[in-house]
């Protein structure tokens, strides 16, 4: 049988203080003398002691979180609460965080608000924070603050980034709707504000001007009503379009409705590719090709980052996107 776990008790008693001393050398408390934090922390790593970090959280008066930060575009929990790319955030999280001893905060800030409460919350990070949506001025603004930081999107130069490749994506898309012989490929862009609807809508627009193609856009928000008015505002403007590359899940699934709605079906005679591969997806009718972000393993490494060492500033890591044929597209010519 394995030996009991050492407990901060045992260290007490071979070391001959009392466990308060081994509390305040192990937490680097003031209070004890150099000789006898030094005694300490030798028998501490004789007996192999690794103190719980909700313990050590206890004893320094500050309890050990990860803050996840999302700046919203709409009423806040609501927005947040609907969009399904938080909950994979989520779940990638928390399959990190599961019995780590360190807990979750959520702050879903809203657009106006952003500003004025990202210091705050940069100054009460202790495990770190996950930045999920945020500007790259706030960003930059939040890491000078708290270098235990990494952003999920493209972001300031300085701040440590997982990032999916939107813009090779968005041309993955485009390429795809081309090679099934669609000719007039309208896009739905996400907010100006985003950063990763910023790089769908360049990869987007390198890709038409490749393959000599028309840019017809417009703007949905990142929403399933904004995808369904941009829709129809496009065919009302463009009736000769063929397929549509939406820029997230949820927008593809409102241009659906929208292009049903004119009587027109998909894929038959527009085709559509979105963006995420989320369950907004897999739900729509029919279901939709989309451009799948990892976004569940990105969000875990982050979390495993902020336990561990975090990366260094301006450490860059990008995570390939991968095209999921579905049946809002027909098959490609052999």
């Amino acid at each position: 049988m394995s030996k009991a776990k050492p407990t901060i008790y045992d260290v007490a008693r071979v070391a001959g203080v009392s466990r308060s001393t081994v509390s305040r050398v192990i937490n680097n408390v003031p209070g004890a003398s150099p000789p006898i934090r030094t005694r300490v922390l030798t028998v501490a790593a004789e007996l192999g002691y690794h103190p719980s970090e909700t313990a050590r959280a206890l004893a320094t008066g500050r309890l050990r979180t990860i803050d996840l930060i999302a700046v919203t575009y709409g009423p806040s929990i609501g927005w947040l609460g609907v969009h399904p790319y938080y909950s994979r955030v989520l779940a990638g999280v928390m399959s990190v965080l599961e019995g780590a001893d360190t807990q979750l905060r959520i702050h879903a800030l809203g657009a106006n608000v952003a500003a004025e409460k990202i210091d705050a919350l940069a100054d009460g990070a202790t495990a770190g924070a996950i930045l999920a949506n945020v500007t790259p001025e706030l960003a930059g603004r939040f890491y000078r603050r708290c270098r235990r930081t990494v952003s999920l999107v493209p972001t300031a130069a300085a701040v440590p980034t997982l990032e999916a490749d939107n813009i090779d994506g968005a041309h993955a898309a485009v390429a795809y709707l081309y090679k099934l012989g669609r000719r007039r490929i309208a896009a739905i862009h996400g907010p100006e504000i985003n950063t990763c609807a910023i790089d769908r809508r360049v990869g987007y627009r390198d890709a038409v001007r490749q393959f000599g193609q028309p840019d017809i856009s417009a703007d949905g928000g990142f929403d399933r009503q904004g995808g369904q008015d941009a829709a129809l505002e496009l065919l009302a403007q463009h009736p000769e379009i063929d397929a549509m590359f939406v820029a997230c899940d949820l927008m593809g699934a409102g241009a659906v409705q929208a292009i049903t709605s004119t009587g027109r079906r998909v894929p038959d005679d527009v085709s559509i590719v979105g963006f995420d591969d989320s369950i907004a997806a897999t739900c729509a009718n029919p279901p939709l090709t989309t451009m799948r972000l990892p976004v569940e393993q990105m969000a875990a490494e982050a979390a495993r980052m902020l336990l561990d060492e975090p990366p260094a500033r301006g450490y860059r890591k990008r995570f390939p996107v991968e095209l999921i044929p579905r049946a809002s597209t027909t098959e490609p010519a052999a």
